[in-house]
C-alpha cells in the first residue's frame, strides 16, 4: 500500500477508535431505513443473501441484516469497532484496511457501504471499488452513501473526506465494472441544498 494512504488510513481509523462508544452513542439509533430499502429492494423477496457490511462501525447493520435472516459479514478497520460489532452480533468481522482488501471473489451477493466508502482517497477509490466488484458474485448489489461535494483532505485533523458529486461518482463506478441502478440525496424531506448525502445502488455487469 502507498505509504501516504497507509498514513490517512491510520490516522482516521485510530481518530474513530478513539470515540468508539461516543460514535455508538450517536448512531446507534440513525434512522436509515431508506438506505436498508434502497440496498434490499434489487434483490426482491431472497432471503439468506451473503452480505459485506464495508465499514461496519459498531456492528448496527450487521445486526439488522442477520434479523432479516441473511449471512452478513462486518469489515472495518477500527480494532475497537471489530470488537463491538462481534460482542453486538455474533456475526464474522474482518478487520482489514479499505485500501488492502483480502476477499474472496464471488463471495457475496451484496455489499452495503454505507457512511463508509468516502474515507477512500480518490488515488485509490479504483482499485477499492474493483475489489470489492471482484468480491460480488455476477448481478451483485453495491449501496454506497457518502457525503456529496467537491473536495477532498482532512475534514478535522484526524479524519480525511473525499466528497463527490453524482456525475464523478457514476465515472468512478462505471470504471470499475458497475452499473449505476439507482440513487437519491439524504436526509428524505428536505430541500435539496440541505440534504448533504448521495446515496447509490449499483450493479455488476
Amino acid at each position: 500500500m502507498d505509504k501516504h494512504i497507509k498514513e490517512i488510513e491510520d490516522i482516521t481509523f485510530k481518530d474513530y477508535g478513539s470515540k468508539a462508544h461516543d460514535f455508538w452513542d450517536r448512531t446507534k439509533d440513525h434512522d436509515v431505513t431508506q438506505n436498508y430499502e434502497a440496498f434490499l429492494t434489487p434483490f426482491g423477496e431472497r432471503k439468506g443473501l451473503d452480505i459485506l457490511d464495508f465499514g461496519c462501525g459498531p456492528g448496527r447493520d450487521v445486526l439488522y441484516f442477520k434479523s432479516l435472516g441473511h449471512n452478513p459479514v462486518g469489515l472495518d478497520g477500527t480494532a475497537e469497532f471489530c470488537q463491538m460489532a462481534r460482542e453486538l452480533t455474533g456475526c464474522p468481522i474482518l478487520e482489514q484496511s479499505f485500501n488492502d482488501l483480502k476477499l474472496v471473489e464471488n463471495s457475496f451477493d451484496g455489499v452495503f457501504a454505507n457512511a463508509s466508502m468516502f474515507h477512500v482517497p480518490s488515488k485509490n477509490l479504483h482499485k477499492v471499488l474493483t475489489d470489492l466488484h471482484n468480491a460480488l458474485r455476477p448481478g451483485g448489489i453495491l449501496f454506497t452513501s457518502n457525503p456529496r461535494g467537491d473536495q477532498e483532505g482532512w475534514q478535522n485533523p484526524g479524519r480525511y473526506g473525499h466528497f463527490m458529486q453524482f456525475d464523478t461518482a457514476v465515472q468512478y463506478l462505471e470504471n470499475a465494472g458497475f452499473e449505476v441502478i439507482h440513487h437519491y440525496y439524504r436526509p428524505p424531506n428536505l430541500p435539496i441544498h440541505e440534504q448533504k448525502w448521495l446515496a447509490m445502488v449499483s450493479r455488476t455487469r
